[in-house]
């Protein structure tokens, strides 16, 4: 069952702009990549429409610190992204800060999301907004649908600097585990080696 816009015949000009009615049983991932009006970067959680608000600066920073961290070193087989949809659900679609991607799930430009299978590495940057999502919710989300690896990236201290808590899938109980918590420095082997250097975000 799919979601109807709302009919707006008959408003001035100036009204408010009106949200289609949702379903009884919730959005699908049809809806969200064909509800007219969208604001960019909606995403789909549980069968709800989840929109972004305005992000601090640090959030801004610490995805380009890790995506230029990221694309240094990422082997050929991979590709690193930045807010791509990725179905994990009929009802749930995330849109992660950052994902690492196979090669072979890389289409051409006009692309708009990837399947759960088709990512290595989710990221995601926490917001004041976010916070239950990111640290609880989504993560859940994408253990259950296999993704190998997560971080999560918060920002501490008087600084202001990202602290990266890195996170691996057992594939047994389809949980993840911490595996490391990282502050001015992530140096890793999996998925990739990763190298970047976290306070350079003083410098950006």
């Amino acid at each position: 069952m799919t979601a109807e816009p709302v009919s707006t015949s008959g408003d001035s000009p100036d009204a408010a702009p009106r949200w289609p009615v949702p379903p009884r049983q919730g959005y699908t991932v049809d809806d969200l990549f064909n509800l007219p009006g969208l604001p960019p970067h909606t995403e789909l959680i549980d069968g709800s429409l989840v929109f972004v608000s305005p992000q601090r600066k640090f959030h801004s920073l610490a995805m380009y610190l890790l995506e230029r961290g990221l694309r240094r070193t990422v082997p050929e087989n991979l590709r690193v992204r930045r807010e791509m949809a990725v179905v994990l659900s009929r009802g749930t679609v995330p849109e992660p800060d950052l994902c690492v991607v196979r090669a072979e799930a890389d289409g051409n430009g006009r692309q708009t999301r990837y399947e759960a299978a088709d990512l290595v590495l989710a990221v995601e940057v926490v917001s004041p907004d976010s916070q239950e999502r990111d640290r609880d919710t989504k993560p859940h989300k994408y253990a259950r649908a296999g993704i190998p690896h997560f971080w999560r990236v918060e920002m501490t201290g008087d600084g202001e600097r990202p602290v990266v808590y890195v996170y691996e899938l057992d594939p047994t109980t389809m949980v993840y585990a911490v595996t490391g918590i990282h502050h001015d420095r992530l140096k890793l082997d999996v998925p990739f080696t990763v190298d970047v250097d976290l306070t350079e975000i003083d410098h950006l």
